[in-house]
């Protein structure tokens, strides 16, 4: 990371400000530098304003739509399913999960599936929306046009890490969890091949059946694929979990992989639950404040951390950032600056 910071604030004007003059609404564009921002802000660093200059670029040529709302494909209240046109998926996500936490709070629970959704960014930054407001919430994504995980006991890719997010309240921080269904996102190989560099752990498999780090092997002929999570040993488990995700999003939006897309997008399925509805949220949050307090302070390896939960660690650097200005990546800005050039946009002024 850079030494240099920024106030989350500049970043996210200077965010909106290209996505305005790339043709975007002012009120959508601040709804994608937000969230951009916020990823940034919780340690999700290749699904922030990493991703700006490829959603500018779609943009500029017309694959994103910069305006229009939503067509209702059909409603039943707790149960809905939206076409986006491929229309900005960051905007796309944060009003599925803004309309379905106000129908929760109406009917207990609903769920909204979007089809041709573009790309979503970070699925947990969306998740504060919800359980700010006391709610629990699902949000699952996949993308029908790219094939890079392989199914368990194959080497072909097929389908992509597919995220799962869920986060519910407690009655401290809530709990955030953000996970791929493989055992890395193809933003952080991407990045990693970009860096001439190799991944953590073996993750990848080769058309050889073998597992490995090098990021390379994707685009060999035949290519490798992502690993479902679990690895050669026990990727069955993220494979399921895998082939779930794609049920509730393709499957439940009516449109995916057997329509073989070709653009760069996103289905997505987000779910809403308010514990009122249920034994209440006073007993929701409770009993989740139990588990999490017991969780923290589960005895540890001498020497070791100890638990933490999922969502400390990234709200704590959002917290960080928002205090002490934010240290964004250093292949970020180099991104933006040729497109901020070409929009006329000023780049964002550091913290002095």
């Amino acid at each position: 990371m850079s030494d240099v910071r920024y106030d989350a604030a500049t970043l996210e004007c200077f965010a909106a400000a290209l996505f305005v003059e790339a043709g975007m609404p002012h009120d959508r564009s601040a709804i994608v530098a937000r969230y951009l921002v916020e990823a940034d802000l919780m340690g999700h660093d290749t699904h922030g304003l990493a991703q700006a200059a490829g959603y500018l670029k779609d943009l500029k040529a017309g694959t994103m739509p910069a305006d229009g709302d939503v067509d209702v494909i059909s409603d039943r209240t707790v149960a809905t399913v939206w076409d986006g046109g491929y229309r900005s998926g960051v905007w796309l996500a944060w009003k599925a999960v803004d309309e379905a936490a106000r129908r929760a709070k109406l009917h207990g629970l609903a769920a909204i599936a979007i089809r041709r959704s573009h790309h979503i960014a970070c699925l947990a930054a969306f998740l504060p929306v919800a359980t700010d407001q006391g709610l629990a919430v699902m949000l699952v994504s996949s993308d029908p046009s790219v094939k890079a995980v392989a199914p368990f006991g194959a080497t072909e890719p097929l389908f992509t890490p597919n995220p799962i997010a869920f986060g519910y309240p407690t009655d401290g921080d809530p709990v955030l969890i953000d996970i791929s269904t493989s055992g890395a996102t193809m933003g952080l190989a991407m990045r990693t091949k970009g860096e001439g560099g190799r991944l953590p752990g073996d993750w990848l498999i080769g058309a050889d059946g073998k597992a490995t780090n090098d990021p390379d092997v994707l685009f060999a002929d035949p290519p490798g694929a992502f690993l479902p999570l679990g690895g050669l040993d026990r990727g069955h488990k993220g494979f399921g979990l895998g082939l779930m995700a794609e049920a509730l999003t393709s499957g439940l939006g009516g449109f995916g992989r057997a329509d073989d897309p070709s653009q760069w997008g996103a289905s997505v399925y987000v779910q809403c639950i308010d514990p009122e509805a249920f034994g209440g949220r006073a007993a929701f949050e409770r009993e989740t404040g139990w588990l999490a307090r017991a969780c923290r302070a589960a005895r540890s390896a001498p020497g070791a951390a100890g638990a933490r939960m999922p969502g400390d660690s990234a709200l704590a650097r959002k917290r960080a950032g928002l205090a002490d200005g934010l240290a964004l990546h250093p292949s970020i800005l180099p991104a933006l600056t040729p497109v901020a050039a070409e929009l006329g946009v000023a780049l964002p002024e550091p913290r002095s």
